[in-house]
């Protein structure tokens, strides 16, 4: 618990690090969608190393430990820290290795930024909930010490937080195919001219 506890310091101090370098960019978050990936993925991440430590806290891990909790936190690392700092980086990149001016359309790097935040959100916090409420119904136990649910109840009282998983699941999918059909039409942009053709033109 002393060592996840110390994690934060290396954790945050990443973040930390990363939020001052965008510092000086703030202004371009309502024109630069890639620059707003790598925002709300340095948020993710803030939010789950701060979460992992506190998981690793007795109480709070007698509550956490082998719920949909530890699924949720494990997901707003994966889809929210991983996945957005990846795909940010996709879309600053692939321009730039097919020597092209620009992704094939902002709109859609916009309407996936959207999609992939929702999903996110409503993937992750379906399993808090979830989690919460199967490690109170867990522990629950009546006045002579047996358990108050049994597993069965519990998981028939977890199936509209799967029902939202799924959905936000779904719409983070959703966004990944858009992402892959910008791409695909980024490559094969035919008129659009290469960065060293423009360069060469303009000398």
């Amino acid at each position: 618990m002393v060592m996840s506890l110390i994690l934060l310091a290396p954790s945050w101090g990443g973040m930390i690090n990363g939020m001052m370098t965008l510092s000086g960019a703030w202004h371009k978050l309502r024109t630069d969608p890639i620059l707003r990936f790598l925002v709300v993925s340095l948020s993710f991440y803030g939010m789950s190393t701060f979460e992992g430590p506190m998981m690793s806290i007795k109480t709070v891990n007698a509550l956490s430990h082998n719920t949909d909790w530890t699924i949720g936190h494990v997901h707003s690392g994966a889809l929210g820290w991983v996945a957005m700092i990846s795909i940010g980086a996709v879309y600053h990149l692939v321009p730039k290795l097919w020597g092209i001016r620009e992704m094939y359309s902002t709109s859609m790097i916009n309407l996936h930024f959207w999609l992939a935040t929702v999903g996110t959100v409503l993937y992750i916090v379906a399993m808090w909930v979830n989690g919460i409420m199967q490690g109170l119904m867990w522990r629950a136990v009546n006045d002579d010490g047996t358990l108050t649910y049994s597993f069965v109840e519990a998981l028939e009282a977890s199936w509209a937080g799967y029902v939202v998983r799924f959905i936000g699941g779904a719409i983070f999918l959703a966004g990944m195919l858009v992402m892959a059909w910008n791409v695909w039409m980024t490559i094969r942009q035919k008129d659009a001219v290469a960065l060293d053709n423009s360069a060469a033109q303009a000398a």
